[in-house]
């Protein structure tokens, strides 16, 4: 007899899933029976939280869901600020959870782990939760989960199973077989006048977001064709290469980006929310889109929030995109003028380089010894002063190497297990990875800190870079300026080489960029994940530029 539990696991194989982070416990060891045997690796966290950011980071990185295995209750309520963040990222995530037995369910009875209704504590942070009552409908809940993945706005799913329900005899459904979707086209009506008005637009622009990340190929020919400047989110970053004439980086915040952008006639938006967190990371308001906007989003909700569009398509991105090539094919030339496109973004990359103080070029430069001294990596960040800098100062030249929790939901000490998913989704295999570094601060590190013992253990070669600048730096900052003294953010520090050293890593601190460079190539000879500590006065000493 195989288990609804057991089965779970054939159906998931069948999903391609192929990594599930999850702490075993009393109320999910059924959803193990069948997994040892599998071909899915098991992961431990040393907390939920961090099971839902490796969920996270690997789904960024390997453009899938990642799956996590929860217990009911505590483990539930831990997972959910992993969830947020996914949430607000709109990243796909799978959280399977046992919960009481179906006879028990909301009974107030004091049983083991008990919540009142454990489904809707999660469903703010999920694009739905759902109490499989019978076995039976294992298939056909795991289909729409995917749905969402496949077709929609990816979100976090959550599916919780009772406890009786778990031991179901479920052989029946061995033979079930997994069904897959395909994203929405785009509809011809919207497509064409939307390939009107840029043809038409004398100074176009693109804003792309981060579900454009897959439409990199298409985009990149579309703001050729146009001669348009493209503006990426922070999580759209490499959706063209770092030295593209018409790329401009993800600073929508700055006055002198702003300036370019109103003046645009035509704005074509891409995956993007247009929300705060991209477009206003001073918080100071003022950015605006006097041209006319067209939208495009696979989320009809989101083609009308913040920004009402001239035009809105609901639409995979790739899929508009090519739609929009081939439509501006059939109208006249576009007359975009000279003194638009490459000419204007590079005036702009100019004075942006021209207005970076001191401390963003210091942390820019150790940004740049990074991607000079490990190729193609990818990195993970937290909220954290590099990070803040980086999501300025820094272009990548492909989709899927920058990511942080700085911005959206802005969680603290996301970096460590989000970097180590990161790595595990980075490829099929282990030769192929792309070296993962983690950049966060001493403030978030406390926060996730014994993920260092779960990268020890799954022989993960992650690179924790820290910015120690002995407590809430930034906060403290935020606090001055606004005549609050400070309370709250001068925190203990603790030594941080040592822990790092006692949970099984590799560690050192350096302090300029020969240090940090060497540093660097010797974590990527090792099997396992290494912490580089650099002092944050150290550094601005060392390297003031």
């Amino acid at each position: 007899m195989a288990t609804c539990g057991e089965v779970l696991v054939k159906l998931l194989e069948g999903y391609g899933v192929d990594h599930v982070f999850g702490i075993p416990g009393v109320h999910t060891v059924e959803l193990y029976r069948g997994l040892a045997s599998s071909r899915i690796r098991h992961i431990t966290p040393r907390h939920e939280q961090g099971a839902g950011f490796m969920a996270d980071g690997y789904a960024r990185t390997r453009g899938k869901p990642g799956v996590c295995f929860i217990i009911t209750g505590p483990g539930m309520t831990n997972i959910t600020t992993a969830m947020g963040q996914a949430y607000a990222d709109s990243i796909p995530m799978l959280v399977i959870s046992s919960v009481q037995s179906r006879d028990q369910l909301g009974g107030g009875r004091g049983k083991l782990h008990e919540l009142p209704a454990q489904g809707n504590l999660v469903a703010g942070v999920a694009a739905f939760s759902h109490t499989l009552m019978s076995a039976d409908d294992l298939p056909s809940v795991l289909a729409r989960a995917f749905a969402v993945f496949d077709g929609a706005r990816p979100r976090p799913v959550h599916i919780e199973i009772p406890l009786d329900v778990l031991v179901e005899d479920a052989d029946h459904l061995l033979a079930c077989a997994p069904v897959r979707i395909a994203r929405a086209g785009a509809a011809p009506a919207p497509v064409a006048q939307m390939a009107a008005m840029l043809a038409a637009a004398r100074r176009p622009l693109i804003l792309a977001g981060g579900g454009a990340i897959d439409a990199s190929a298409a985009l990149t020919r579309l703001a050729e064709y146009l001669q348009a400047p493209v503006a990426l989110t922070i999580n759209a970053k490499g959706v063209l290469p770092a030295s593209h004439p018409l790329q401009i980086g993800s600073t929508q915040s700055l006055v002198a980006t702003r300036a370019l952008v109103a003046e645009a006639d035509v704005v074509l938006a891409i995956g993007t929310e247009l929300a705060e967190t991209d477009y206003d990371v001073t918080f100071k308001g003022g950015f605006e889109i006097p041209g006319e906007l067209l939208r495009i989003d696979i989320d009809p909700d989101q083609t009308v929030r913040n920004y009402p569009p001239k035009v809105a398509l609901v639409a995979d991105s790739t899929l508009a995109t090519q739609a929009l090539l081939v439509a501006l094919a059939e109208q006249p030339a576009p007359v975009c003028g000279a003194e638009w496109g490459a000419a204007r973004a590079a005036r702009l990359r100019a004075v942006l380089e021209a207005d970076r103080d001191l401390p963003m070029r210091s942390q820019t430069r150790m940004l740049n010894t990074i991607l000079e001294t490990l190729s193609g990596a990818v990195l993970v960040g937290d909220s954290t002063q590099p990070v803040y800098t980086g999501n300025l100062t820094l272009d990548m030249d492909q989709p899927r190497r920058w990511f942080n929790a700085s911005t959206g939901y802005g969680t603290l000490g996301y970096a460590l297990p989000a970097a180590m998913g990161a790595w595990l989704g980075s490829a099929e295999a282990v030769a192929d990875r792309a070296p993962v570094v983690c950049l966060i601060g001493d403030g978030g590190l406390q926060f996730t800190l014994p993920e260092l013992a779960s990268a020890r253990e799954a022989q993960v070669p992650l690179i924790v870079l820290l910015w120690n600048n002995q407590g809430y730096e930034e906060i403290k900052r935020y606090m001055v300026n606004r005549a609050i003294e400070p309370v709250g953010v001068d925190i203990y520090t603790p030594d941080f080489i040592g822990v790092a050293k006692a949970l099984g890593c590799s560690a050192e601190s350096v302090g300029d960029v020969a240090q940090l460079r060497e540093a660097l190539r010797q974590a990527c000879d090792r099997k396992g994940p290494s912490l580089i500590e650099i002092d944050q006065a150290t550094w601005m000493q060392a390297v003031p530029a």
